[in-house]
């Protein structure tokens, strides 16, 4: 027979398995078969449910006492249970195996099965063994007794809150393994044999010596409760000489874990002030991976002591693994601690830290060489905030996290950035002498850029406060669109429009309105981004121009932005637009190599009245973010007007772009480089053509093939005639 733990066990083999509908075995069911090693006879059991005919032999020699699937073979078919070795690993079986260990009793049993003839054949196959993570051993599987908690009714009840959703789980998608987990959920063996943890309050009661009964074990909170109860439990007599012994065992840690809930408050006093008031809680944050370990025991736990379900929501995030999205070992040298991210490390650091722990000797040449290869530098100091920012970034990415620490040193760079921005703020956009007169706007009447803003605003503090709503909890949402604001809008355009203010004098209204605006937006966007960078806007804020006027002592007191009623849809497309126009100033820029010290005069043609009607209200906008020199915004129709020696751009199908390009560029060099463009353009062509007309291309050049020819001839096509565009435009400027 073949078998599922090695031929050691077969000294207390009880029985062999094969399948009801193998062929092979029909003639054999319902019979005996002699042990080779004991003067006993075994059954041959019919069960479908363990044998597969095809592996091996088709029959599966059982021993419940060392194997799970033999144990519940031996369950359905009331086979005896009888084990083989002692918890040192040697036989514990009388005969010529005893005392023998269990690896060298299987060698010895091998060689016997040959000596007697019995052996038919040795074939390897792989299969999973179990073993221990410190030493390597290989796990022997034995009967021991263990304490086991009936959880069917339990798991029933969180089955039922999750469906009826007392009990949202967010992701939903987490929902089919919380059903799957509790749908099949097995008694709960909660002893283990260790020195630590809470010990088991069970105790084992012997009266002169002597068991009173079968089951003589009482549960108790002190021996004097286990010494009551035994008396009531067994009809001792008061004075019986009753001896307890508690189990030395103690409770899985999940098993206290799951009481956190309740045992942190004060329980098992259940008029605890704590626990009134604390418990149950609202929000459970934890990892997916001990979705069943933690989260549903603790559920279970507190519905049966409580009918209450601990909190109404668990929001489970992602497992954190390194970039290439393996798991985070020891041996592999790829832990990222937190503490080195926000504090900094040096590789040699790194390295020591590897042998500071428990990890074999032999595993710490592969972990230095992969350490070498992620963090040649080490790890940069971020600080904490920059973390945070950076795990909150990454909760969109569904079960898992690839964590890279460029991505976090550019969120430190950002927090870099917030510092130098309201430092910009209070020295030089404010000023010393910078008093605040306006605290809200509506009804004022404000430039665009200062309406756009607070748009801007509105907007952000809307996502970020939708991000951290109960029952969404998108957290990456949050910190985009934080991200987004400070970096893009308010640094990048209103900042930069607010420059030129600082030429006004102390006192005029516009200088005064902007500025209030500004402070009004730096001050809120702190608060918005305050509970995912915490330490950076708590001083930051202490910074502010009268900060005592802000009515609180800290931004956590502060209430967080909402329902900013500045919300505009028509002033961002006005914005939008005068955008399109600055991206294409720069790029027409960026084309001819013009640095911010080249500033060209622009023309804007625009098509339509109301195009030119905003152009020509804001052309300073252009002007300013545009780095360019005068705007001059025109109708189409005088477009013909346009100096000649300009560039021409399509911002977009009302508006055509023209900068002045000729005392800015050498022409004859642009139209030699433009020139050798199209001869390089011009080979790639010919070369294309020349496969394209050879006899048998149609017939022997698959379609796809001759499709992807086609396409890549058509696009070279343009690119030529959009280069000699560019050469006639470049010899129109220099024939004026």
């Amino acid at each position: 027979a073949q078998e599922s733990r090695g031929l050691g066990m077969c000294i207390r083999d009880s029985g062999v398995a094969v399948h009801p509908e193998d062929p092979r075995y029909t003639k054999y069911h319902g019979k005996m078969l002699k042990c080779p090693f004991r003067d006993e006879e075994i059954p041959i059991i019919l069960d479908s449910k363990l044998v597969e005919m095809e592996f091996g032999t088709g029959a599966v020699k059982l021993t419940p006492a060392h194997d799970k699937n033999d144990f519940e073979a031996g369950q359905r078919h009331n086979l005896r249970q009888m084990a083989a070795f002692d918890l040192k690993g040697n036989v514990c079986v009388e005969g010529q195996f005893f005392g023998m260990h269990r690896f060298d009793c299987r060698k010895a049993i091998v060689q016997e099965l040959e000596k007697m003839g019995l052996l038919r054949g040795v074939e390897p196959y792989a299969y999973r063994i179990g073993r221990c993570s410190r030493t390597k051993d290989i796990i022997e599987p034995m009967l021991m007794p263990q304490w086991y908690i009936n959880c069917e009714s339990m798991a029933a009840k969180s089955i039922e809150a999750v469906r009826t959703k007392e009990l949202k789980l967010i992701p939903e998608s987490h929902e089919s393994t919380w059903n799957h987990f509790l749908g099949n959920i097995e008694p709960w063996c909660v002893s283990r044999q260790l020195w630590w943890g809470h010990r088991i309050p069970a105790y084992k009661v012997t009266v002169d010596g002597k068991a009173p009964c079968d089951d003589n074990w009482v549960v108790a909170r002190s021996e004097a409760e286990a010494r009551d109860k035994a008396i009531k439990a067994f009809g001792l007599a008061a004075d019986a000489n009753i001896e307890l012994a508690q189990d030395p065992d103690v409770l899985d840690t999940w098993f206290s874990s799951a009481l956190w809930p309740f045992s942190t408050l004060g329980w098992p006093n259940t008029e605890s002030p704590d626990l009134e008031r604390f418990f149950p809680g609202n929000l459970l944050e934890t990892g997916h991976d001990i979705l069943f370990f933690w989260v549903a025991r603790m559920v279970m736990m507190s519905l049966h002591f409580f009918n209450k379900l601990p909190f109404s929501e668990v929001y489970l995030h992602a497992m954190v693994r390194d970039k290439d999205g393996r798991k985070m070992s020891k041996q592999l040298g790829n832990v990222i601690d937190p503490l080195d991210v926000m504090s900094g490390i040096t590789l040699q650091q790194l390295h020591d830290k590897l042998r500071q722990g428990n990890l074999d000797a032999r595993e710490i040449p592969k972990a230095e060489k992969f350490q070498k290869e992620a963090f040649p530098d080490g790890i940069p100091e971020c600080g904490s905030d920059a973390l945070r920012f950076g795990l909150l970034s990454y909760t969109q990415s569904g079960r898992s996290v690839n964590l890279d620490i460029n991505r976090v040193v550019s969120y430190k760079q950002f927090g870099n950035k917030l510092w130098n921005v309201v430092k910009f703020v209070l020295y030089f956009a404010l000023g010393e002498n910078y008093k605040p007169v306006r605290t809200t706007f509506e009804g004022v009447d404000m430039p665009l850029e200062c309406r756009w803003i607070l748009s801007r605003l509105a907007t952000a503090t809307e996502e970020c406060a939708s991000g951290f709503t109960e029952g969404t909890y998108d957290f990456a949402l949050a910190t985009q669109s934080a991200y987004r604001f400070w970096l893009y809008e308010l640094c990048d355009v209103f900042l930069e429009l607010t420059k030129p203010i600082r030429n006004l004098p102390e006192g005029d209204p516009k200088k005064q309105l902007i500025q209030d605006v500004l402070l009004y937006v730096v001050e809120a966007g702190l608060r918005m981004l305050h509970p995912m960078m915490p330490f950076i806007t708590e001083e930051l804020y202490h910074r502010l121009p009268h900060f005592e006027t802000l009515g609180t002592d800290s931004i956590m007191l502060a209430d967080y932005p909402r329902n900013i009623p500045f919300k505009d849809e028509q002033v961002e497309a006005a914005i939008k637009t005068i955008m399109e126009c600055v991206h294409s100033s720069r790029s027409m820029k960026a084309a001819y190599q013009l640095t911010n010290k080249n500033k060209p005069d622009v023309w804007l043609a625009c098509a339509d009245e109301e195009t030119f009607t905003l152009l020509s209200t804001n052309a300073y906008i252009v002007e300013t973010l545009g780095v360019v020199g005068a705007v001059l915004v025109i109708k189409s129709a005088d477009e013909k007007d346009v100096p000649k020696g300009c560039g021409l751009t399509v911002v977009t199908k009302d508006i055509n772009l023209h900068m002045m390009l000729k005392d800015f560029i050498n022409i004859d060099a642009e139209v030699a480089k433009l020139q050798k463009g199209k001869a390089l353009l011009q080979k790639s062509m010919d070369t294309l053509q020349k496969k394209m007309n050879l006899p048998t291309y149609t017939t022997k050049v698959p379609e796809s093939i001759r499709a992807a020819d086609q396409e890549k001839a058509d696009g070279l096509l343009m690119q030529m005639k959009q280069t000699d565009d560019g050469i006639l435009r470049m010899l129109a400027m220099k024939d004026n």
